[in-house]
């Protein structure tokens, strides 16, 4: 998405209507910020809902901007990730809910970090303690709050380092716990 907006196809600012593919690969209990079908949301509180709380629904309502749809979006991904020599990645979704086919390594993982803090934009949300999400025309304004405990100590204590910048934090229940 960042590389959209600095492409100029998209701007921060833009309002995004979430479509019916919202919940696309998304299972039972997963990470969210109630973002709902048919709501008016900016780019730049997509960016965060995803990148903060894991909100796998922004993920796929980004994807639709970007590409058109969910599953043109996976591809580029796969895309992206191969020129970035990722070469033990294969993307099946775009928010990283299980899937058998679906999968990376710390390496790759490495290889896309460090491609992604070139943009002070993701630099800035992922080190994020929290952000208020202003209100939408289906949502009243909301806090999304880290679960990194390594920048905060609002959902885990006694990991916070002060020279953390981020990134990302996840749990699926095959995976276990990620960072």
């Amino acid at each position: 998405t960042l590389e959209a907006v600095d492409a100029g196809k998209l701007t921060l600012d833009q309002v995004i209507t979430a479509g019916a593919s919202i919940h696309t690969g998304i299972g039972e209990n997963a990470s969210t910020a109630d973002i709902k079908e048919g709501e008016q949301i900016r780019v730049i509180d997509l960016l965060y809902a995803a990148l903060i709380p894991s909100a796998n629904e922004a993920c796929n309502v980004m994807a639709e901007a970007v590409s058109g749809d969910v599953a043109s979006f996976v591809e580029l991904m796969n895309q992206r990730a191969a020129e970035l020599g990722m070469s033990d990645t294969h993307f099946a979704n775009t928010h990283g809910y299980h899937d058998d086919d679906h999968y990376t390594t710390a390496y790759d993982i490495y290889l896309m970090s460090r491609e992604a803090m070139k943009y002070e934009t993701f630099r800035t949300i992922v080190s994020s303690k929290n952000y208020t999400m202003p209100a939408t025309n289906m949502n009243p304004e909301r806090i999304v709050r880290s679960t990194n405990g390594l920048i905060s100590t609002y959902n885990v204590t006694g990991y916070w380092y002060e020279y953390a910048i981020g990134v990302k934090t996840g749990h699926t229940p095959e995976a276990g716990y990620c960072l």
